[in-house]
């Protein structure tokens, strides 16, 4: 029994690489392994697993925060905060790749949706940067990078997910990931000074005449205006989590009316655009629930078939460590990024491994940070990588999928390499817990 839990594993994993649905694959497949090999009596606490889920308090936070993404990709907060910014680095040889950074990490701390900032900033910054004579490598590999910043910087719906999966408080996760998300943003910032440096050319400043042009005209209000809005939302949603004011379900729902309220501060508020919101919005979450609910009928007929004993046992018997256990869950979550959705990881992978930390010890807040920065990469991840895709769609025909590839190669570098980091100094994620 424990080895047919084992190849239903398998067959699940085969089949969603050969292009069948994620969500009807594993409800389906999992449905006919128990019709097979249990006994029908056990199908009596499958009904209330999936109420469960549906009735998750937590999970709510998802249509909320996904709202919130859709509707300030429509509010063009996005594209003042990137004018402004680029002006205020403008001096700075690479500015507009360093202005790119800081605005994603905002919108990922205002909206945690990967797509909506990449495809936003796409638009806006990708023509700016070619057109000042940016090396398209750079200019793509900086914007696509940037937008992966939504998976680990709060509130990401990646971390409500990996808390749901992995049976954690979401806020203590939220926590966690505050400064490995910031120091990621620094450590992006020194690439591009780096590059900047050896490479002037690849990344130019902005001529001054433009600087002086921009800052003639209530240069002051326009930094305040582009700033105050979105630092207001992100206090409103993290502020009111970390200081204990409301549950993170609580805090996406004021996410939610605060970029409502922003959209219609901006004028771009009508009838067209709140319908579109929430057709994106309602098209997404299904989604997402969809394979939520197919993972949870794969865990109940897996956990049925003692697979989840079956490894545990596996893996003491031998003799890994609990090091040596997490760096090969980190390899195979890093080569599954390469061609399956994030979401299908957390829903396929995590539920099969996290008893195995759990027999460890080892502290699940860590595993969830480590996996969500390891899913981060799985959107820079040819052939298959998302943000890719998002940025293709609206480039210039000029940029290849060559030109891709090659400028998400040190990013992709730099976001395994503080992986590592995070792994040898856990610490580092938990510094809010003595305060």
């Amino acid at each position: 029994m424990e080895l047919l839990a084992l190849l239903l594993f398998a067959s699940i994993f085969i089949l969603i690489l050969y292009g069948y649905p994620v969500a009807f694959t594993l409800g389906g497949i999992s449905l006919l392994y128990a019709i097979c090999f249990l006994d029908p009596a056990n199908f009596v606490a499958l009904p209330p697993r999936i109420l469960g889920v549906m009735n998750n308090y937590v999970l709510l936070a998802v249509p909320l925060f996904i709202y919130m993404g859709i509707m300030l990709e429509k509010s063009g907060l996005a594209e003042r905060l990137l004018e402004t910014m680029a002006i205020l680095f403008g001096k700075v040889k690479g500015g507009l790749a360093i202005s790119v950074i800081i605005v994603g990490a905002l919108l990922a701390a205002s909206t945690g949706i990967v797509g909506a900032t990449v495809i936003t900033m796409g638009l806006i910054s990708l023509p700016t940067m070619l057109k000042r004579g940016y090396r398209p490598e750079l200019a793509t590999g900086t914007i696509a990078a940037s937008g992966t910043l939504g998976q680990i910087i709060p509130p990401s719906v990646v971390l409500v997910l990996l808390g749901s999966v992995l049976n954690v408080s979401v806020g203590d996760l939220f926590a966690a990931a505050v400064l490995p998300g910031v120091l990621l943003v620094l450590v992006y910032v020194g690439y591009i000074l780096v590059i900047a440096k050896l490479y002037p050319n690849e990344a130019p400043a902005i001529p001054e005449e433009e600087i002086a042009a921009f800052k003639a005209d209530n240069f002051v209000k326009k930094v305040v205006l582009a700033f105050i809005l979105p630092m207001l939302l992100i206090l409103a949603v993290l502020g009111s989590i970390f200081l204990g004011i409301a549950s993170p379900t609580e805090a996406a729902a004021v996410g939610a009316m605060g970029a409502t309220l922003l959209t219609i501060f901006q004028g771009k508020f009508n009838l067209p655009v709140l319908q579109s919101v929430m057709r994106e919005t309602t098209h997404l979450t299904s989604m997402v629930f969809v394979i939520l609910l197919g993972a949870t009928t794969f865990s109940f007929v897996f956990r049925e078939m003692e697979g989840d004993v079956y490894l545990v046992e596996l893996i003491q018997a031998s003799n890994l460590s609990p090091t040596v256990f997490l760096i090969l869950v980190m390899i195979i979550v890093f080569i599954a990024g390469f061609f399956i959705d994030f979401i299908e990881i957390i829903f396929i992978i995590v539920p099969v491994v996290a008893p195995i930390f759990t027999a460890y010890g080892v502290d699940l807040i860590w595993i969830g940070i480590l996996l969500a920065m390891n899913l981060q990469t799985s959107f820079l991840s040819p052939p298959f990588g998302f943000s890719l895709f998002y940025l293709k769609g609206v480039a210039p025909p000029s940029v290849t999928t060559g030109h891709l590839y090659r400028g998400i190669v040190p990013f992709v570098l730099i976001q395994l390499v503080f992986l590592v980091v995070v792994m040898v100094f856990p610490e580092i994620l938990f510094f809010w817990r003595t305060t």
